[in-house]
């Protein structure tokens, strides 16, 4: 076991491969009750065209990545959720464009939940009866997002930016698609992006590591996997430009809700510099669109925009996108807005007092972040799969500039590269 320490945040982290593949991480926090666990498959939504090592390329149905973390938690004397509640722990799942995550937070009997987490994803159970069952389950799910303003305008921009990649497609997928899994596609994909070897299992809390580690290299050492290659990932070429530059859903809504994005040309990067690409954006986007912001005031005392307004920035080796907006009694009005805001600021610069008190806001939220079991686990893992250290962004930040911000802002806000998404009623 390889101990990693963080002399500037008094952390040290522990890292152990098993023979099997598995990538296990810990962070003890001394003095800490609670017990986080995440158990991590590098298997998305996305991931819907792929091939392991030796064998021939697959396309499976959209969805099927969503549809297996819901079939994950059926075992044949019931439901996984009753076991983790008898032993005092809540536990939950969710798949991601890029991830699916299994969970629990417990302050007692760790290492029994912990079993359980690790017994349970490894040990699929589902029958074509129940197979059958889910679809309608899963299908009340999709209709149900259907009907959700918010949902529909935040995927309706991803549909508006992306022609060609799957993280165009509702993570949930769709009720045709899903009317195509069979068990044994089910199983295929279990096989292929379940094994150990794809998998990261991370704990924090107040834990022992030593006690953590041997429990479960034990629980390891009682199965078999089959040895795997390499999987491999097949994406078809993405126009540079938006594929609809404005998408409107008419859904009933009081007031219109208007998502503005900005698709960026993936450049192929990961780790560091992936990383400081991702927090420069997300520091511009503060300076820009913070609740204490001069165009956020004054979006906001023009009655353009409520206190939902908000931003994020997502952006992997093969992705990178922004969204910004919320809801507003003029869309046109607010986007006409933020393009003449946005240009003076690209005209007039960034004040240095806006760049550190948004630097200084973004260190303390770090900070922060690192007391909460929970979040460090989801970011952690977050960042693991795409070849990043979470810990280096304290660092970053640190030694961020203004030129760095300002470089951003001129290639971020490529006005030929906007979509935006609006769910209206009339």
């Amino acid at each position: 076991m390889r101990s990693i320490p963080y002399p500037q945040l008094d952390e040290t982290l522990y890292f152990k491969q098993l023979a099997n593949g598995l990538r296990v991480y810990i962070l003890p926090k001394p003095g800490f009750q609670k017990t986080y666990a995440t158990f991590t498959t590098q298997y998305g939504s996305v991931d819907n065209h792929f091939a392991v090592e030796g064998q021939e390329p697959v396309q499976v149905p959209d969805g099927i990545a969503h549809f297996l973390e819901h079939k994950m938690f059926e075992e044949p004397e019931g439901d996984v959720f009753n076991k983790f509640a008898s032993l005092g722990a809540s536990a939950n799942a969710f798949t991601s464009f890029d991830r699916t995550s299994y969970l629990f937070t417990a302050t007692n009997h760790v290492l029994d939940n912990l079993g359980t987490l690790l017994d349970f994803v490894q040990t699929p159970y589902w029958t074509d009866e129940s197979v059958e069952k889910e679809k309608g389950i899963i299908g009340q799910e999709i209709n149900m997002y259907q009907d959700n303003p918010d949902w529909r305008s935040y995927f309706g921009l991803i549909e508006a930016m992306y022609k060609v990649h799957p993280i165009h497609i509702d993570i949930a997928g769709t009720i045709e698609s899903i009317s195509k899994i069979t068990k044994e596609t089910l199983f295929m994909c279990y096989h292929t992006f379940y094994h150990p070897s794809n998998m990261v299992l991370f704990v924090v809390g107040g834990v022992d590591v030593e006690e953590v580690i041997q429990f479960v290299e034990q629980n390891q050492q009682k199965k078999t996997f089959k040895s795997q290659g390499e999987i491999k990932h097949f994406f078809d070429p993405e126009p540079e430009q938006v594929y609809i530059p404005k998408k409107i859903i008419k859904l009933p809504v009081s007031l219109p809700k208007c998502l503005i994005g900005f698709k960026e040309i993936p450049l192929g990067q990961e780790g560091t510099p992936l990383l400081k690409r991702e927090l420069t954006t997300k520091l511009l986007l503060d300076v820009l669109f913070s609740g204490s912001s001069p165009i956020y005031q004054r979006l906001y005392d023009d009655n353009l925009i409520s206190d939902n307004f908000g931003h994020e920035y997502n952006c992997t080796a093969d992705y990178a996108f922004s969204v910004f907006g919320g809801e507003t009694r003029d869309p046109d009005l607010l986007l006409s807005r933020i393009q003449d805001a946005v240009n003076e600021v690209q005209k007039q610069g960034i004040t240095s007092e806006a760049f550190e008190r948004s630097r200084k806001k973004k260190i303390g939220s770090f900070l922060r972040m690192m007391n909460s079991p929970e979040a460090i686990a989801g970011e952690f893992t977050k960042y693991l799969l795409n070849g990043i250290d979470m810990f280096e962004i304290l660092g970053i930040y640190e030694n961020m500039k203004l030129e760095d911000v300002m470089e951003r802002l001129h290639e971020h806000f490529d006005w030929g590269r906007m979509a935006i998404s609006i769910v209206r009623s009339d």
